[in-house]
């Protein structure tokens, strides 16, 4: 049995009264009731099309509602996790970004491309970015072309990261050069996330603290 088999069988089950009888509901999709979205693994086309249509489903159900995106990912592929931040621009709610464990390369882009001011790492996690990689093979002019559509998406992948960090693209071309691993107070510094938490923010005005609420009090 392969692991991704044993861990779906271990998701646990979440079972709830109403008038209308017992309903129940494997704890992501409760979770997603919620309005909560979680980027947990390698970042592949699958997984993205899982997200963008979460993305996509709880903007039909309410526009003007936050969404929370969970990131715990070592990266992936470049264009499935851009598949995901386009989503999360064109949707009409604000996304909030949180990371737990790590956020690494495809995952720290998509952290910094939250909603300004909901940005957030929790207190023990690691960030990396880095630019992209790649290989190719076969015909000379085949790898001339794969190496200019890599320093194409490195450009524009360091673009994005300058606007989301507001540093200079100098400095996002410099800090990208090799792997760059950060602690969640030096991703703050960078300008990759807005707030370091330890523990959820305080209760709103009518005293509720929602399961998606990471934004302070």
């Amino acid at each position: 049995m392969e692991y991704p088999d044993i861990v779906s069988q271990l998701v646990p089950i979440v079972i709830e009264q109403s008038n209308r009888g017992e309903r129940s509901f494997d704890i992501y999709s409760r979770l997603l009731r919620e309005r909560i979205i979680f980027v947990t693994g390698p970042i592949e086309d699958h997984m993205a099309s899982l997200i963008t249509a979460q993305l996509l489903f709880l903007e039909s159900e309410n526009p003007k509602k936050d969404i929370f995106m969970y990131i715990n990912s070592p990266g992936g592929v470049v264009t499935a996790g851009l598949a995901i931040h386009d989503t999360m621009q064109y949707i009409r709610p604000r996304v909030g970004t949180v990371c737990i464990g790590q956020a690494a390369s495809m995952g720290s882009f998509l952290l910094s491309a939250g909603e300004p001011g909901m940005r957030v790492a929790l207190t023990n996690s690691r960030i990396m970015i880095h630019q992209p990689s790649g290989g190719a093979q076969g015909m000379a002019a085949d790898i001339e072309i794969q190496a200019r559509e890599i320093l194409r998406m490195r450009s524009r992948l360091n673009a994005l990261y300058a606007k989301y960090t507001g540093k200079p693209i100098e400095e996002i071309e410099a800090a990208m050069d090799r792997d760059k691993f950060l602690e969640a107070d030096e991703a703050k510094e960078f300008g990759l996330i807005d707030e370091v938490f330890d523990k959820r923010p305080d209760a709103g005005e009518d005293g509720e603290t929602r399961a998606g609420d990471v934004t302070p009090a």
